[in-house]
C-alpha cells in the first residue's frame, strides 16, 4: 500500500479580531508568515506545505507572499475554517493533514516529524501534543485523515465545529482514536508563544531576533531554554488571555 500524502495546511488571514495583519508583522526581517512557512519546510517528512486563507481581496497579500516563496496557496471560507481546511486537502491530494495555525511562527519542525510518525504507529484518527498540554501554547501539531474530516463534514453544521476545523474530533472520542504524545522534558508549559495580541507578538519577535542568526532551525528546546534565562521577558504577555473554542 502506498504511503498517503502529507500536508500541511497552515490557517492564515489578516482579520484577526485582536491584532489584524499579524500574520504579515516583521519577525526578524521578514513578514511572520514567511517566517513560519521557512520552519514548516523544515520537516522531514512532510510532502507538501500550504496555506489556506480566505477570498477576501484582503487577503491578496498572503497570496502575493506565497507566490513569491513558491508556496502553495488555497483560498476557501473565511468562518468555516473544516470546508477550508478539506476543500484545501482534497485540492491538494491530501491523505493526511497537518493542521497549522499562522499565529504559531516558533511551531517545531521536529514536532511535526514526530507527530506524523506517532501516526504511522498508531493509525489513530487524530495525533496531537496539545490534548494533554506539556509544551506552552505556540507549539501545537494537529494531525488527522482527511477521510476523518470528511465524515466530520457529514456529521455535522455546529458553528463552532465548522469555525475550528478539528474540533470535532478531539471532543468525541467516543467516535475517534485519539492519540497524544507529551514532551521528553519539562517545557515551561505556562509560556505563551503564539501571536495573538501585541505584547504576544513583542515576546515572539525578540526569540526570533536572538535565535535566528543560528539558523532557522532552531528547535523549541532552545526556545524555552533562552526564555529561562530571561524570566522578566518570558513574563511580558502574561496577562494575555488565550480565548476558549467556543468563543469562536
Amino acid at each position: 500500500m502506498s504511503k498517503e500524502k502529507a500536508v500541511a495546511l497552515i490557517e492564515a488571514r489578516m482579520g484577526s479580531s485582536r491584532l489584524p495583519g499579524k500574520v504579515m508583522l516583521d519577525m526578524a526581517g521578514a513578514p511572520m508568515l514567511q517566517r513560519m512557512i521557512e520552519r514548516v519546510r523544515l520537516s522531514r517528512r512532510l510532502d507538501e506545505v500550504v496555506v489556506a486563507t480566505t477570498g477576501n481581496p484582503s487577503d491578496d497579500i498572503i497570496a502575493g507572499l506565497c507566490e513569491r516563496l513558491g508556496c502553495p496557496v488555497f483560498r476557501g471560507s473565511e468562518h468555516d475554517m473544516l470546508d477550508r481546511l478539506l476543500r484545501a486537502a482534497q485540492a491538494h491530494g491530501a491523505g493526511i493533514i497537518v493542521q497549522l495555525t499562522g499565529d504559531c511562527p516558533l511551531i517545531d519542525p521536529a514536532h511535526i516529524d514526530r507527530t506524523l510518525a506517532v501516526h504511522e504507529e498508531t493509525s489513530a484518527d487524530y495525533v496531537c501534543n496539545s490534548l494533554k498540554p506539556t509544551f506552552p501554547i505556540g507549539f501545537d501539531v494537529r494531525l488527522f485523515p482527511t477521510a476523518v474530516l470528511e465524515e466530520v463534514d457529514r456529521l455535522t453544521d455546529d458553528p463552532i465545529d465548522r469555525i475550528h476545523g478539528s474540533y470535532y474530533i478531539y471532543t468525541h472520542p467516543e467516535r475517534f482514536r485519539l492519540v497524544n504524545w507529551e514532551a521528553d522534558r519539562d517545557m515551561e508549559k505556562s509560556l505563551r508563544l503564539t501571536v495573538d495580541e501585541y505584547l504576544d507578538y513583542e515576546l515572539v519577535r525578540r526569540v526570533f531576533e536572538a535565535l535566528l542568526p543560528s539558523g532557522m532551525d532552531f528547535t523549541a528546546e532552545q526556545v524555552v531554554d533562552w526564555l529561562r534565562e530571561r524570566p522578566e521577558l518570558a513574563r511580558i504577555n502574561q496577562a494575555v488571555r488565550q480565548k476558549r473554542p467556543e468563543e469562536g
